[in-house]
């Protein structure tokens, strides 16, 4: 009789295990059956692209989409932010997934029958609206994705929390948005999700492949600003003043020397660009003052914190050196996208089954950053990069991301779709 309980229990353990090849084979039908309708949904967000926290139709169209689905859907989540949440048939985890919804001042080069012709005030200024990082990929994944759990319910253990998220690209002005503002709000919270899991499609890395990191795998985003004061002169007469346009010409040098000199790049690679100058009025007088502006990436928090140190002593010491001054200000735009170790260690399966094994590799550290990070530091999270450049394609001749030229194949989505099912499912398994 004790041989039968136990093999009872047995039986009763590995029962979720059994049944992973049967779900999967659904997914991966139904996958091919919503592949059309994810293109269709993608081109529609594309040919109406909207700013960060401006995503207004976005957001109608999504949380109608998950309304659809039988979902219970909030909506007004960090000022356009949708949240859809999927209650399995069975209990168990409370998963994260996230796609970013907005678009980018950009002007679309790319002649498609669905190309952005839409225009907007950004900072004060009419620009083109363009979705050049591949946000409106992001957002038709994640409804193809509701839509194939959705027909799963009852066979799901747990529960799918789908978040479409505002202003990746960071809130304009002095407005809050994006991740932040959602945990401000108590989204973590309130749902008491575990994990989170996120994708990013990469106009570089070929159609049908998959990279990803552990650890940090996007830098954290700081900005710096730099004022430097000097004394007016004379175009004529410089040695009456002193030419904070100079000064400025011998900080931007100095500052590429803190990461050429300075830090040991065999940890961790670092970026410091200077991004805008802004000084002087006419040719031949010497301002008394030079503003510049620039970013700072970092894969590490104590290489970040060294290399804060580095920038404030050498921006303050070479004013010195030539009787100006100088001030400095950093402020911290977005932590590093950081990939717990052991939830990427389990995920990595579920890609490989996925994409097949020989389409999934470890990628270098991205100097890019994404506010994805700000749910990493709370929760542990997975964030991977989908191939979506044609097939056969030269990744250094690919237009990159934030670009009039930025293009990726939409066959690339169908992947996204399944890779998201694939972990959600293997997740529930392991519980």
């Amino acid at each position: 009789m004790k041989h039968l309980s136990a093999l009872f229990l047995n039986l009763l353990f590995l029962a979720p295990l059994w049944a992973q090849p049967v779900l999967k084979r659904q997914v991966d039908q139904m996958t091919n059956a919503v592949e059309a309708k994810v293109i269709a949904w993608r081109r529609d967000f594309h040919q109406n692209p909207e700013l960060s926290n401006r995503e207004f139709q976005t957001a109608e169209k999504v949380a109608a989409h998950l309304r659809s689905l039988g979902m219970e859907v909030r909506t007004g989540i960090a000022k356009t932010g949708v949240v859809g949440i999927l209650k399995g048939g069975k209990p168990g985890p409370v998963i994260g997934l996230r796609a970013d919804m907005d678009a980018l001042p950009v002007t679309e080069r790319v002649d498609l029958p669905f190309k952005s012709t839409v225009q907007s005030e950004y900072n004060g200024e009419q620009v083109g609206v363009m979705h050049a990082c591949g946000h409106d990929m992001h957002v038709a994944i994640m409804m193809g994705v509701a839509e194939v759990l959705s027909k799963m319910k009852a066979q799901l253990a747990g529960t799918v929390v789908f978040v479409f998220q505002p202003a990746e690209e960071g809130p304009p002005g002095d407005e809050e948005g994006g991740a932040p503002l959602m945990i401000k709000e108590g989204l973590l919270r309130d749902t008491k999700m575990e994990v989170m899991f996120g994708l990013h499609i990469n106009s570089q890395t070929e159609v049908g492949k998959i990279r990803y990191r552990p650890g940090g795998a996007m830098a954290a985003s700081d900005w710096f600003y730099i004022t430097v004061h000097g004394k007016q002169a004379h175009g004529s007469a410089p040695w009456s003043g002193i030419d904070p346009i100079v000064v400025s010409a011998e900080i931007i040098q100095g500052l590429q020397t803190i990461v050429s000199r300075q830090v040991d790049l065999t940890e961790f690679p670092a970026v410091i660009t200077v991004g805008k100058i802004t000084s002087g009025v006419r040719a031949n007088i010497i301002p008394e003052l030079a503003e510049m502006v620039g970013t700072i990436r970092t894969l590490d928090t104590a290489m970040q914190r060294l290399i804060h140190k580095k920038i404030e002593l050498t921006v303050t010491k070479i004013a010195e050196s030539a009787g100006a001054n100088a001030e400095v200000r950093i402020d911290n735009k977005t932590p590093v996208t950081y990939n717990d170790p052991a939830l990427t260690a389990w995920a990595l399966p579920s890609l490989q089954e996925a994409a097949g094994a020989v389409n999934v590799a470890e990628n270098k550290p991205r100097t890019g950053a994404e506010d994805f990070g700000f749910f990493a530091e709370k929760i542990p999270c997975f964030y991977f990069f989908l191939g979506g450049m044609p097939k056969g394609g030269d990744e250094k001749k690919a237009p990159s991301h934030h670009t009039p030229d930025f293009y990726v194949d939409e066959s690339g989505m169908k992947l996204g779709v399944k890779t998201f099912c694939y972990l959600v499912l293997d997740y529930f398994a392991k519980k």
